[in-house]
């Protein structure tokens, strides 16, 4: 048995969860998420609590029984609270910009790169060399985090790029000269 998704989920106040044949969707105070999950996976919403169950042990029922009831834990944490990632500009002259609603970033190379943020995400620049991707679906502030952070990756040599926050980058040692 999953033991991820057999713990009940419990729904904090302020947050209502519908099912209609597995398309659940979670209402709070900082918005709404919808998702369709996998027909097999039994989803019962009754007296503030949220239980899982799959109707057999097959591989593929075993995988989904944990992913769904994550799945579901994430959509009412970020109803509730919201999700954040944190980026660091990291190199000479690299700087990030808020103009308006999109975000410019100057990491070295000709000319400045724009991103504009999907509908629901929102990008803060608190300094020239940090951003916080903010939204209430985690997989889609992970991926814009991600989409950041392949504009300039990390390179292992000086360690110049964008990393996550508190990312760690291995260093290699450079070329060394002929005696």
């Amino acid at each position: 048995m999953s033991r991820v998704g057999k713990k009940p989920l419990e729904i904090p106040a302020g947050v209502t969860i519908t099912n209609n044949n597995n398309t659940v969707t979670v209402k709070g105070p900082k918005g709404e998420l919808t998702r369709t999950f996998h027909p097999d996976i039994e989803i019962k919403v009754e007296d503030n609590v949220i239980n899982v169950s799959r109707p057999s042990d097959q591989k593929e029922h075993r995988a989904l029984h944990g992913t769904t009831r994550s799945i579901l834990g994430n959509m009412v944490e970020g109803v509730t609270k919201g999700f954040e990632r944190g980026l660091e500009l990291i190199g000479v002259g690299y700087r990030a910009q808020k103009q308006g609603n999109k975000v410019v970033l100057s990491v070295g190379y000709s000319h400045p790169v724009e991103i504009v943020p999907e509908a629901g995400i929102e990008i803060d620049v608190p300094t020239q060399t940090k951003l916080v991707v903010k939204g209430i679906d985690k997989e889609r502030v992970g991926a814009v985090a991600a989409n950041i952070r392949d504009v300039r990756p990390p390179e292992p040599y000086k360690g110049k790029g964008i990393r996550y926050e508190g990312e760690f980058v291995r260093r290699k040692e450079g070329k060394t000269a002929k005696k």
